[in-house]
């Protein structure tokens, strides 16, 4: 059994095909691929997408996933809940799941910590219930602004609520902070920082939130061996410690 971790989709899921991915060739569905966020597979429910997702259940391989911050959360809320292999999960297809947010996975005799989520960058924010609404729309295109629309292309639910920080502690305090890895789309307050200094072109870019902050109290708490993640749109590696995951897809060395 064996474990692949790549980066963001976005609906795309190309990378799987068999030419691109030629070793599932020997896998089976007690082998597994983690994608680290903005998976992107469920945001409108359309033939076509529906079809892409047969497609992907149809692979020799177990697909999982963490939420990132650009995925249709009302939608991924219509799938069954489940639990599986220790945690809470969405049943998207039966070998596609949604790890949901402050879990406990066992994976082939370890522990994976999922903690999907992050912020988008932060551009204007256009509610359909406003009354202003479509003059707002009208104007920003006219003027070329980037905005999103809340609940078309943008849910308040990117970020974790309350009772998932609760869940993530409690299930962290439950193997007493003893994990062996860390699955989420956005990286902890320090880490961004360590971006921010290796990335000059895009300082200031990755602003801290209370999302960030509470991954950096997980990062100085928690004992683990590896932490992945997307959404930063490269493949890094920082500190030998946090792999930044995008188009490329690792394999999981367990021993």
């Amino acid at each position: 059994m064996a474990v692949y971790l790549t980066g963001d989709t976005h609906g795309d899921f190309s990378r799987f095909a068999p030419d691109a991915f030629p070793c599932q060739d020997s896998m089976t569905k007690q082998d597994y691929v983690i994608i680290c966020g903005d998976f992107g597979g469920v945001w409108n429910g359309s033939p076509e997408e529906q079809e892409n997702l047969a497609n992907l259940d149809a692979l020799p391989f177990t697909t999982l996933f963490v939420s990132g911050n650009h995925e249709n959360f009302d939608l991924l809320a219509s799938y069954p809940e489940e639990i599986w292999n220790g945690g809470q999960t969405r049943k998207i297809r039966p070998s596609v799941r949604l790890l949901t947010r402050g879990q406990v996975f066992d994976l082939n005799g370890k522990k994976f910590f999922t903690m999907g989520g992050a912020s988008s960058r932060r551009v204007k924010i256009l509610k359909p219930d406003d009354l202003l609404f479509k003059f707002k729309l009208r104007w920003n295109n006219i003027l070329k602004r980037p905005y999103w629309i809340e609940n078309f292309n943008w849910w308040p639910a990117e970020l974790p609520n309350k009772l998932e920080y609760q869940t993530a502690r409690e299930n962290l305090d439950a193997c007493d902070w003893n994990i062996d890895y860390i699955i989420t789309h956005c990286a902890p307050t320090s880490v961004q920082n360590l971006l921010d200094l290796r990335e000059a072109h895009r300082q200031g870019s990755y602003l801290p939130n209370d999302f960030t902050d509470f991954l950096d109290e997980i990062a100085n708490r928690a004992r683990f061996q590896l932490w992945f993640m997307g959404h930063y749109h490269g493949d890094i590696a920082l500190n030998n410690r946090f792999l930044i995951l995008y188009n490329q897809i690792i394999k999981l060395n367990q021993d």
